[in-house]
């Protein structure tokens, strides 16, 4: 038995939020909408494609955002990211160096942390390895 792969990772937002995770992560990040299956959309929520991997913004009522727990985001073109989200009035911010990346915060409009990386010797027109480097292919 072995793992191979990450599917999804879920985050929360309040019941009724559809509309706005679709605005955030839909048209201002860029990622496009995942049909959810009949027997699931029934529960609400959104699912979106990122790269082989989806995310999946879960409802629910008593929602909590997470401060500290996050997904990351690899991106190519992080600058012209970081000025959309500030554009529309996200605040982002920076914190430790991460090795081989540059990369920085935000919190969706749910208050979950967001973090956004991109490798700093990213090939264009390359995908990045498992590792966050460029493919060597």
């Amino acid at each position: 038995m072995r793992l191979v792969g990450l599917h999804h990772v879920q985050i929360s937002a309040p019941l009724g939020a559809e509309p706005i995770a679709r605005e955030f992560y839909g048209s201002l990040v860029g990622m496009p909408e995942v049909p959810k299956p009949a027997n699931l959309a029934k529960r609400g929520g959104v699912w979106f494609q990122v790269g082989p991997q989806q995310l999946h913004v879960g409802v629910e009522n008593d929602q909590r955002p997470a401060h500290k727990a996050h997904p990351a985001f690899l991106v190519d073109g992080l600058d012209q990211l970081r000025r959309r989200l500030s554009d529309r009035g996200v605040e982002t911010w920076e914190d430790e160096p991460l090795e081989g990346y540059r990369r920085f915060y935000a919190r969706d409009p749910f208050g979950n942390r967001l973090e956004f990386l991109e490798p700093i010797a990213w090939i264009p027109g390359s995908e990045p390895s498992v590792r966050g480097g460029p493919d060597p292919s």
